[in-house]
């Protein structure tokens, strides 16, 4: 347990997203790495599952929940607008709507919505829409505040080495802030504009820096030997940038040509570095410095995951071992210094992975939900249910005790919480 607690309370020092006990207000968490704060679970469900709190009908889209000040916000297409809702986090009534018109087709799925997380930081909320549109607007009133449209400055709109503009599966990654900018791994593929700075206040563009393409990964920042790092798994490389002006701090290759796909978090555990993917390049392990980093393995046997990040705790992590699209999963407890597995529940199915209390929360693809106790010794299991009826992809949200989850067709709010 005290591994966990010195490791959550580093990585909160890391980022710089203002939350609060029992917030959920990025991809991921207030850390950036699936770990909650100060929430307190039950260790066990009634017999049909946790109790649903309140629940709705949502439109398309992969999105996450995000959970600031007692307001949950939802991101998702409802006919040709991409909307964004804040809702009571308690009792799910709408507070706002606010929308924005699209046009996006999709090329190689049926869903047409946004896939990347919001974020909320100092009382504004920050989206970035499945075509490239970047919003900013109030969270108490939904009020526009600004916008941007990265598709229209930064793409060509051609293809890219066979790829369309806005990638295989629309644009899917979570913009970080750092100081007073918002970072995005745009891939523009013109004027130099794979990363990209703008200003949290008003959107203009601060730095532009390098050709990276854009993966659909969510990037990380932390603080190595005193200097600040924004690392991104982009879409054939992990790069480092330095937040104040954009130059590159490290590059390391990490990805390949063709119809796969970068989706996890890149995690940094103390000057180690941790990337899963899938698509026979699996994971990275590498040794970060002031402005290096290394490469000391590489495998897609130890770690293999399609697009879940994989949890930190201690000195190992969890993770899913293989695709969604492709057969069996397994649910792996794994030491990424030694290259050890510690245990594997074979046959787990695919899920997303969240984790609060000592406990493992994962959504599985077919709409399970399981609970797991975090310990390296064995799979230990506490609690099963079915909860959603479709197919899952966005990842749960976490915050007093409420889980939020939701797949193709509804938003849940169910009670984890710890009975007084």
């Amino acid at each position: 347990m005290m591994h966990r607690i010195l490791f959550a309370a580093l990585a909160v020092s890391s980022l710089a997203v203002s939350a609060t006990a029992g917030d959920w207000p990025q991809i991921l968490g207030p850390t950036r790495n699936g770990i909650a704060v100060d929430e307190k679970l039950a260790d066990k469900w009634p017999a049909d599952g946790p109790k649903t709190v309140w629940q709705r009908k949502v439109g398309t889209g992969f999105s996450g929940i995000v959970v600031s000040d007692g307001i949950a916000v939802l991101f998702h297409r409802v006919g040709n607008n991409e909307t964004a809702e804040a809702m009571n986090a308690a009792t799910g009534k709408r507070l706002w709507k606010t929308e924005f018109p699209t046009d996006y087709i999709p090329s190689y799925t049926s869903d047409d919505g946004p896939r990347a997380t919001p974020l909320i930081h100092k009382g504004r909320v920050y989206l970035y829409g499945v075509k490239g549109g970047l919003y900013c607007v109030d969270l108490k009133s939904g009020r526009k505040l600004w916008q941007r449209d990265t598709y229209e400055d930064y793409s060509s709109k051609k293809a890219t080495r066979g790829e369309p503009a806005t990638g295989y599966f629309g644009i899917g990654t979570t913009p970080i802030v750092e100081g007073n900018k918002l970072i995005v791994n745009i891939g523009g593929n013109t004027k130099e504009a794979g990363i990209v700075a703008f200003s949290l206040e008003n959107g203009r563009t601060v730095w532009k820096s390098t050709t990276e393409r854009a993966s659909y990964s969510s990037p990380t920042s932390a603080t190595i030997d005193g200097t600040r790092h924004v690392i991104f798994a982009a879409r054939l490389n992990v790069v480092s940038i330095d937040p104040a002006n954009g130059k590159t701090r490290f590059r390391i290759p990490f990805g390949m040509p063709g119809p796969n796909v970068t989706a996890a978090v890149p995690l940094v555990l103390g000057n180690r570095l941790f990337v899963s993917a899938s698509y026979n390049f699996g994971a990275l392990y590498a040794a970060l410095s002031k402005n290096d980093g290394k490469t000391l393995w590489s495998s897609d046997e130890i770690m293999s995951s399609q697009y879940t990040t994989c949890i930190p705790d201690g000195n190992v992590l969890y993770g899913i071992h293989g695709r969604f699209d492709q057969g069996a999963s397994d649910l792996r407890c794994f030491n990424p210094a030694t290259k050890k597995i510690a245990w594997e529940k074979t046959g787990f199915g695919y899920a997303t992975l969240i984790e609060a209390d000592g406990k493992l929360i994962a959504l599985k693809a077919d709409g399970e939900l399981v609970l797991i106790e975090t310990t390296s010794k064995q799979y230990r299991e506490l609690a099963r249910a079915n909860v959603l009826d479709k197919t899952t992809r966005a990842i749960p949200a976490i915050a007093n005790g409420r889980l939020y989850v939701r797949d193709s067709d509804t938003l849940k709010c169910l009670n984890l919480g710890r009975t007084r």
